[in-house]
């Protein structure tokens, strides 16, 4: 078992945060998951998508600079210096989603990968951007991402850093709807990624109103979309929830780690504060980079173009007798 690359794995899913509460109240818990991810021996710890507020963007603000207060221009601000100084103390890496406002007046839905040291080393901004950007009165729940955020521009980088006892470990990015999105997993292995690293924060019902979804089916898909991913990119994720109530509207729980098998190796069974931890080896990450995944051997680009000309779908041609 010399060869094993041994990664304790923690998903710290987070209950609601009320739109009434502060980032101090939603700071102090993530402390406490993260020293409980501590005393379980976790070297990374994987917090959700927006991880600091309520999920605003189902508030319908017109003025766009009256909800400045939702996003961070910095980070480590005053209020998230206290997760930073946890991770130096523990030797915690940990993940961070949260709105960013930048200094040019840009707004993103963002993640960053925080090194036990401090230092930011890697950021995505969400690039699936679900939702709408003005009022939808058929929605009983407005989701205005489209108008809070704008799509990112980032990509989806990959980066090898140190992390735990592992001199490097391929890791990158997703945020909640880039996991139902398979170009986006596809871009990431073939960046050969090991681990990837998403929040999101999902509504338990479609509020779109334009036809029935049951719940079990939004948490089955959740699961299908990074079960999947993990699977045909030969790589873990972690893939974490704000669960709850949260300002009267229901979000589902069921954060999981999954290795590139496909299987769930933990999952949270509350809808509340939770930590989930896996003893990950990614040495498993191997097995289809080599056989049934070996893109450099398998993959046939010459027949994939559809895939970036166009972003719509078009219907096919008809077939006729006798043609």
């Amino acid at each position: 078992m010399s060869n094993r690359r041994r990664l304790v794995l923690a998903a710290a899913q987070l209950g609601p945060i009320q739109k009434a509460e502060g980032r101090d109240v939603a700071v102090g818990r993530m402390l406490r998951l993260m020293e409980t991810a501590h005393r379980r021996g976790a070297e990374v710890v994987v917090f959700p998508e927006l991880a600091l507020t309520t999920f605003f963007p189902r508030w319908d603000e017109e003025d766009l600079a009256a909800a400045n207060h939702w996003y961070e221009t910095a980070l480590p601000s005053n209020a998230t210096a206290p997760l930073f100084e946890a991770a130096r103390r523990h030797g915690i890496g940990f993940h961070l989603g949260y709105a960013e406002l930048t200094p040019e007046g840009r707004r993103f839905n963002t993640a960053v990968y925080v090194h036990p040291s401090g230092e930011v080393v890697l950021k995505y901004r969400k690039v699936h951007l679900p939702g709408h950007s003005e009022f939808d009165p058929v929605r009983k729940v407005q989701h205005l991402e489209k108008r809070y955020f704008e799509p990112g521009d980032l990509g989806f980088p990959v980066v090898r850093t140190p992390v735990g006892t592992l001199d490097g470990v391929n890791i990158g990015m997703m945020i909640c709807n880039d996991r139902r999105w398979p170009e986006a997993w596809r871009v990431l292995g073939m960046q050969q990624v090991e681990l990837v690293m998403l929040g999101y924060n999902t509504p338990s019902t479609n509020a779109e109103n334009r036809g029935f979804e049951a719940h079990h089916l939004r948490v089955f898909h959740s699961h299908l979309s990074i079960q999947a991913g993990c699977y045909q990119n030969s790589c873990f994720a972690a893939g974490v929830a704000k669960a709850g109530t949260e300002d009267g509207h229901e979000l589902f729980g069921h954060s999981t780690i999954v290795n590139p098998q496909g299987e769930i190796m933990a999952q949270a069974t509350s809808w509340d504060d939770e930590l989930i931890v896996a003893d990950c080896d990614l040495a498993m990450c191997e097995l289809g980079r080599r056989t049934i995944f070996d893109f450099a051997r398998h993959r046939r680009v010459e027949h994939y173009g559809r895939i970036v000309a166009q972003a719509g779908s078009e219907p096919p041609p008809c077939w006729k007798a006798g043609s």
